[in-house]
């Protein structure tokens, strides 16, 4: 083959190779073509998608909690936005470098930081630390770290601390009720959380809000029954109480007789339910509701009331106490003096064990039960509180006649604060029972009636005289009103017996006598600085807490000393 031969066929090589060569690219570019009409025509809906599940999130749309308020609109709990840090561990293994920085930022230990995401690279989500300020998350998202987030939060705030502690309680971490009102009422408090469709980045910040699935539900606000004013005037006199006395504890229940509504309720030790701290059962139990006691003396107003309920006593029947003591069973029960033959006011005003005993004898047990037991004694008071003690009063059918005579002085059977208080209230409601309600009540409930308007007006004029010169209860009298109250002194039960040397000292009472508008129990627990006495340690209590309620409530005096006149001064006897 000739020189020229070879060349022309070479020449042909190359041209074809050529088309050989474009039409591989011509066809690619068609392939490609094709593909991108595919895409973007046909298949857009998995395309969109793939996208979407990529970087579409549906995210929380936090709801704040419903504020708590007193009765007149004053904040007892109210939620404030927090920022809560999460990471996807996933992420940010991926970018361990960033981890030391994330540590700084939060104040926490590098190594133990990275640790804690290793042990869960398997979660997509994991708080790192909760309840931040606004301020300081945005300062930690502002590093930009892969895979940290902010989430929007709410956290309880009690503007009145430790004053309202133990009747508001406290919520978790995650916004729920825990204890006391924010528990029995958390349905009504708690928000419904919103749901929003978000478009994230790579690093999984969100970049653009899509849409709002749902909108939040905030809860719903609550008005307690609290007068926050004679709630801090309360706690300031049990307080004072508590550490002038020696004692280990105290609870203050202040009611409105008309309505039932709790205006005030306190307990000494108290707790900060803004410091998380002291979240122990010891310190945030509320025991004036919780906590029971032998009510000792100021029982005897309820024996009374049932001895002039039976028909077999009047005012005027007198019992005779001589000689000042009485042997039942193998028990001796005394007085402090011999009273001789009294009637059943002075049994009253000067507590005689004595007379109490002798007529609780003489009443029918089942009697005597169903007055008591009609009280409220043995049942729950009605205020739906968590963890509400019922008491204890055993059957009739199962007293014994030492039974009968110890109750008749307070011993043998238990009550709490709130259970006193709702008894007492029948007495100055003229005999009528109502439930006690810890939210303001709009106008009052239905009552049940007890005892008769006779019997109860009757009892509370003897109750007078206790308040009086004569009578155990000197120290609760407030000038320019009318009052009527019980003393009650009873020895603590401890291992092996009653004790001789701790005592519990309470006083119960209501005022203005012309018409009473508020019930008053006083609860001193273990006094050890020398006085003991219900007349003593929580009479003048409770004296300090009238006149301020009254005050506040702008009730009208209704007892005037004549011009030139002097008060007699005395100090009680118990």
């Amino acid at each position: 083959m000739s020189k020229a031969q070879t060349e022309a066929m070479l020449s042909r090589s190359f041209l074809l190779r050529g088309y050989w060569a474009v039409g591989i690219l011509i066809g690619l570019v068609a392939v490609l073509l094709v593909r991108a009409v595919w895409l973007q025509a046909l298949d857009v809906d998995f395309l969109t998608h793939q996208a979407d599940v990529r970087h579409l999130r549906v995210a929380k749309i936090p709801a704040h909690r419903g504020v708590i308020t007193d009765r007149n609109g004053e904040p007892l709990a109210v939620s404030t936005p927090v920022d809560s840090i999460w990471i996807n561990p996933r992420e940010i293994v991926q970018a361990a470098d960033r981890i030391p920085q994330l540590a700084v930022a939060l104040g926490m230990d590098a190594d133990a930081l990275a640790q804690r995401l290793t042990r869960n690279i398997e979660r997509e989500f994991m708080y790192l630390k909760r309840h931040l300020r606004p301020v300081d998350a945005a300062a930690i998202a502002a590093l930009e770290i892969p895979g940290v987030d902010i989430e929007r939060e709410y956290r309880r705030y009690y503007p009145a601390g430790e004053v309202v502690g133990h009747l508001i309680g406290f919520t978790d971490i995650d916004d729920a009720g825990q204890e006391g009102i924010e528990l029995a009422f958390d349905q009504w408090l708690a928000g419904k959380p919103g749901k929003r469709r978000v478009l994230k980045d790579r690093l999984g910040r969100i970049v653009e809000d899509v849409e709002r699935i749902q909108s939040p539900s905030p809860g719903r606000e609550l008005a307690t029954s609290i007068d926050l004013r004679i709630q801090y005037l309360a706690y300031r006199e049990l307080k004072s109480a508590i550490q002038r006395s020696g004692s280990a504890s105290g609870s203050i229940v202040v009611l409105d007789v008309a309505t039932g509504e709790v205006l005030a309720m306190v307990n000494q030790p108290s707790f900060n339910p803004n410091d998380r701290a002291q979240f122990a059962a010891e310190k945030y139990r509320n025991r004036a509701i919780t906590d029971i006691f032998e009510p000792g003396s100021s029982l005897k107003t309820l024996v009374i009331a049932a001895a002039l309920e039976s028909g077999q006593y009047d005012a005027a029947s007198r019992v005779d106490t001589s000689p000042g003591r009485i042997k039942v069973g193998s028990k001796v029960i005394e007085d402090n003096h011999n009273l001789g033959r009294i009637d059943l006011q002075t049994i009253l005003a000067r507590s005689s064990n004595v007379g109490a005993t002798k007529i609780a004898m003489s009443l029918p047990p089942e009697r005597l039960y169903g007055v008591l037991s009609g009280f409220g004694l043995g049942r729950l008071s009605g205020s739906g509180f968590p963890g509400e003690s019922a008491g204890l009063l055993s059957h009739y059918a199962n007293w014994r006649p030492i039974s009968q005579a110890t109750l008749a002085y307070g011993y043998g059977l238990s009550v709490t604060p709130l259970q006193l208080a709702q008894a007492y209230a029948v007495i100055a409601a003229g005999g009528l029972h109502r439930p006690v309600s810890l939210l303001r009540v709009e106008q009052s409930p239905i009552a049940r009636r007890v005892i008769k308007a006779s019997t109860a007006n009757a009892v509370l004029s003897m109750l007078e005289t206790v308040v009086g010169p004569d009578g155990t209860g000197q120290r609760a009298a407030v000038a320019g009103y009318r009052v009527a109250g019980k003393t009650g002194t009873s020895k603590k039960f401890v291992p092996g017996g009653y004790s001789e040397d701790r005592y519990t000292a309470l006083f119960a009472g209501t005022v203005p006598v012309t018409q009473p508008r508020l019930v008053v129990v006083v609860v001193i627990d273990d006094p050890s600085n020398g006085d003991y006495y219900g007349g003593e340690v929580a009479a003048p209590v409770f004296a300090n807490v009238v006149e301020g309620a009254l005050r506040i409530l702008a009730v009208p005096p209704d007892n005037f000393v004549r011009p030139g006149a002097t008060t007699r001064l005395a100090v009680a006897g118990q």
